[in-house]
């Protein structure tokens, strides 16, 4: 179990300079998962608690060209996986999603990442409890507006349908993406049996 409160910079482990090994090629898609990518895409980075089940979720999607996991949003550089769980790295456990956005927007995904999770649980998701595991999405600078009108529009959504508490997503500009280790990447393409921990609230997203 990790922290359930964010730690301060200062108080944050080391890191290390050199990348953590890890695959290149998607298990299931077959297409890279490190830039660069072919130009005209764009990239989405997505936590919903663990990150196995998540990214499932967004390598299903027609026109998604890859996905990876990995951890940002903390201090530590080049984190291993043992570190994250403690929560004193910062990070949170994320996806990065590299989309075609003429065949498939950002709202679209955004619908999946809010009915997919329950958003409003603060540093934890369902039984998972640490602020690697806090909801967030991190975005490029000029999606930022359409991922704070998303969130409104499921907060409006949660309330309808009778659940007050508000959403704790965390909302950037897009962070380093410090990529998960080898075992961790389309985990549950490997593993099919494996933990998956997604659970939403049973609200629809309302899409404009």
């Amino acid at each position: 179990m990790g922290l359930i409160s964010l730690i301060d910079r200062d108080a944050a482990l080391p890191g290390r300079r050199e990348p953590i090994a890890t695959a290149t090629v998607h298990a299931v898609l077959g297409t890279p998962i490190k830039p660069p990518f072919p130009e005209g895409l764009r990239e989405v980075q997505f936590g919903m608690g663990c990150f196995w089940g998540a990214e499932r979720r967004f390598w299903a999607m027609d026109h998604v060209y890859t996905t990876a996991v990995g951890y940002a949003g903390g201090f530590t550089p080049n984190p291993m996986y043992e570190e994250v769980c403690t929560g004193r790295t910062g990070h949170t456990e994320v996806v990065l999603v590299v989309f075609d956005p003429v065949q498939l927007t950002l709202e679209d995904l955004l619908r999946v990442f809010w009915e997919s999770h329950n958003p409003t649980q603060g540093m934890r998701q369902g039984a998972d409890t640490g602020t690697q595991y806090r909801s967030a999405v991190y975005a490029q600078s000029d999606d930022l507006s359409l991922v704070k009108a998303s969130r409104d529009s499921y907060q409006r959504a949660l309330k309808d349908a009778g659940n007050t508490q508000p959403i704790s997503t965390e909302i950037k500009a897009e962070q380093t993406f410090y990529y998960a280790e080898d075992y961790h990447q389309q985990y549950l393409a490997k593993n099919p049996r494996g933990y998956c921990g997604l659970g939403g609230t049973g609200v629809t997203y309302r899409l404009k």
